[in-house]
């Protein structure tokens, strides 16, 4: 073999390997921009914000989001399940219908309340963080896994009662206070010496107590001090509660003024029976304007379609 012919092939080679070697380093950058993407690609469950949100609209109805601590109501509760399994939720994060969630129209979000079966007495605490039902006479859409835990997943809906356990509220940091100029000019305060500890003796007739370990005192215990509970996920644990017997309503409307709620219920006298209810409301005398009792959530909501075909848009069902 001559030189310029081993020489040759030595380049040939080594153009070889050049082009090996770019081949690896392309199909190795390719990987990692598919890995890249899927990753971002990939929804993330503690992606979830706090969230009130503004006014919205579906289906022709109004809804205002708020904070409210004070919120409780009974109504009737559906569940959602499979076909909105693994989507992301209104306040971003990732749906599981197999955790302890619900979705709400205006609470914020995330936000716990404790839903309580009005017909068997479960209770159990569910984290809002999505919105709906968009369904009339419906307050609260929960999984399906606290469908099953709350014993209504066969029958679809439930009366219950929703209380909110908490408010999460964002940090707000105070404005600074300025220091008046006499503070500026004032002289610093004197260092202060060491402070010193000594034991006294115990008074007459008290003794001393014994340390449960040489050279240590003895443990404080502190009364009724209860652990404090890790943010996450809410434990599945269902209570059982003794109820009543409850009732279905259609309210038709609250109103100020007694001559008001007289007017309204005659004008939906060829729908049903209906009744006038006069509470008190922070101090204020209110007269609410309600059709039933009805015997099933099919008629309520029969009865709730009617009224709102009627033109009154506030309607809602209630459960007492």
């Amino acid at each position: 073999m001559t030189q310029g012919r081993a020489y040759r092939i030595l380049l040939c080679l080594l153009a070889a390997l050049f082009l090996t070697a770019c081949a690896e380093g392309e199909l190795a950058l390719h990987v990692a921009k598919r890995l890249q993407r899927a990753t971002a690609e990939q929804p993330s469950a503690s992606a979830g914000v706090y969230k009130v949100g503004k006014p919205y609209e579906v289906n022709g109805v109004w809804y205002y989001p708020r904070e409210d601590p004070q919120y409780s109501r009974t109504g009737i509760a559906s569940w959602y399940g499979a076909k909105f399994h693994g989507r992301r939720t209104a306040n971003g994060e990732i749906y599981d219908m197999n955790a302890l969630t619900a979705a709400h129209k205006t609470l914020p979000m995330p936000v716990r309340v404790r839903v309580t079966n009005l017909g068997n007495g479960r209770s159990l605490v569910l984290r809002v963080n999505d919105r709906g039902p968009f369904v009339n006479g419906r307050i609260i859409d929960v999984s399906r896994r606290a469908a099953q835990l709350l014993g209504f997943k066969k029958q679809g809906t439930a009366k219950v009662r929703v209380t909110v356990l908490d408010q999460d509220k964002r940090q707000v940091v105070a404005k600074r206070v300025a220091t008046p100029e006499e503070q500026k000019r004032a002289l610093p305060a004197l260092p202060r010496e060491n402070v010193t500890a000594q034991t006294l003796a115990p008074p007459p007739g008290v003794k001393r107590a014994q340390a449960t370990t040489a050279g240590q005192d003895a443990p404080v215990r502190i009364a009724n001090a209860a652990p404090i509970a890790p943010a996450g996920p809410v434990a599945q644990q269902v209570t059982q509660r003794p109820v009543g017997p409850s009732s279905i309503f259609v309210q038709a409307g609250a109103f100020a003024l007694a001559e008001n709620a007289s007017k309204q219920r005659a004008r939906l006298a060829y729908i049903g029976p209906s009744s006038i209810i006069n509470v008190f409301i922070k101090g204020q005398e209110m007269f609410r304007v309600r059709m039933g009792p009805l015997n099933s959530v099919e008629a309520a909501d029969k009865v709730l379609q009617q009224v709102l075909s009627s033109g009154v848009r506030n309607a809602r069902i209630v459960v007492e």
